[in-house]
């Protein structure tokens, strides 16, 4: 028997605030608690929504190992005050973890599976780096030229992008710096506030005068990482990180983050049982695989893909959340696939806002969601982003 595809959708978004990597505000906030601070907060969006009537949580992590392994999804459920009988699963697509987890979650509705699902991402790269804190490559990686950007990191897949597309120095900086405008824009003028909960932060430090621990609580409410101090002339004077004669610098740059989100995702029935308001549809997902060398360029590919299985043309799209992993890849895949410039990243992007891995799929549809409707545009909005090893992931969503 043939089961009918039924419509997911989104219900609440809340995310934390992103924190600064590895010396921010959450750099001793365990990637679990930050969870569970998400799941908390969204489920308190849907108040008509027991905790017993969630039916999954899927959660995105891109290095799935000491403080976020242990199948974090299901350890923060518990955390969180989800009673015994919610299950949980970790995803890890690198980049795109968070995103995969709203589209598993978003599927299983679709089909049938269950009624009420939380998706969700979180990562902090201050308790684990950028590799997971044993590096144990296949050797075999090594035996073809192509797959050495594994072992060596994207940075030089971004100075390989910028060349190959031809993405100068001057227009990453410009870029970067239109970054920063439009996160500080959008904090102005309270375009994160629906979508971030601010929590507060309690660590330890040594107070060297006394020879005491002092404990310190602070409230944080905001992205750390955008930056009005920043000018053209402060990013023209960073020297290169992956190459000598390179033109990636960390200005131009994702930002190491920490952070994590979670979406509450239902069913049309669910949504007449709770009596729910939906902000949002999902419509679909594409993930498409490119050349590890250039792996910046993964969007190029699922985009059109994404738009292909949605029937829609690129112009219906009102509003773009790219990924800035760095300012070379986003303006290849913003020239390569004429996108326009103005609904990309209306908000602010991750060279301003970070990139906390796996999180960050699920931190972007939030501000997707929340963006759009706190300028009061209705329609079609895409998360897209490339994604380590090669590849490109592009999530559609329905926007009321």
């Amino acid at each position: 028997m043939t089961k009918q595809i039924q419509d997911a959708y989104i219900v609440a978004a809340s995310r934390t605030p992103v924190g600064k990597a590895p010396r921010g505000m959450l750099r001793q906030v365990r990637p679990d608690d930050l969870l569970v601070h998400a799941l908390t907060s969204a489920l308190a969006q849907v108040p008509t929504i027991e905790p017993a009537q969630v039916e999954d949580v899927v959660v995105g992590c891109a290095f799935p190992e000491a403080e976020q392994g242990l199948n974090m999804a299901r350890v923060a459920a518990l955390l969180a005050g989800l009673p015994d009988t919610v299950p949980g699963v970790t995803v890890n697509r690198y980049c795109s973890s968070g995103l995969n987890a709203v589209q598993i979650a978003a599927d299983r509705i679709r089909l049938g599976e269950a009624d009420v699902v939380i998706a969700g991402g979180a990562e902090s790269m201050s308790m684990v780096p950028m590799m997971g804190n044993k590096v144990a490559l296949n050797p075999r990686v090594f035996e073809r030229e192509e797959n050495y950007a594994i072992a060596y990191g994207m940075g030089i897949t971004a100075e390989k992008v910028a060349s190959q597309w031809r993405v100068s120095r001057e227009d990453q900086d410009a870029f970067a710096l239109e970054s920063h405008r439009r996160a500080l824009a959008a904090r102005a003028s309270g375009g994160f506030s629906a979508e971030i909960s601010p929590l507060e932060v309690t660590y330890r430090t040594p107070d060297l005068a006394t020879a005491e621990v002092r404990t310190v609580r602070k409230r944080l409410g905001e992205d750390e990482g955008p930056r009005a101090d920043t000018s053209l002339e402060a990013l023209a004077r960073l020297k290169p990180v992956f190459d000598a004669k390179g033109s990636v610098t960390a200005g131009n740059s994702s930002q190491t983050s920490d952070g994590a989100a979670a979406v509450v995702l239902v069913s049309a029935a669910a949504l007449k049982r709770f009596n729910l308001t939906p902000l949002a549809r999902y419509v679909t997902f594409a993930v498409k695989g490119v050349p590890p060398a250039i792996m910046g360029i993964g969007p190029k590919e699922a985009v059109p893909a994404a738009l292909a299985a949605a029937g829609l043309k690129q112009d219906a799209l009102q509003w773009i959340e790219l990924n800035e992993a760095f300012a070379a890849q986003s303006l290849a895949v913003i020239r390569d696939l004429g996108l326009d410039p103005a609904r990309v990243n209306p908000h602010g992007g991750a060279i301003a806002l970070g990139h906390p891995l796996g999180a960050t799929g699920a931190i972007r549809t939030a501000t997707l969601v929340h963006g759009m409707r706190h300028k009061g545009q209705k329609g079609y909005g895409m998360v897209t982003m490339c994604i380590g090893t090669g590849m490109g992931a592009a999530g559609i969503f329905e926007v009321f």
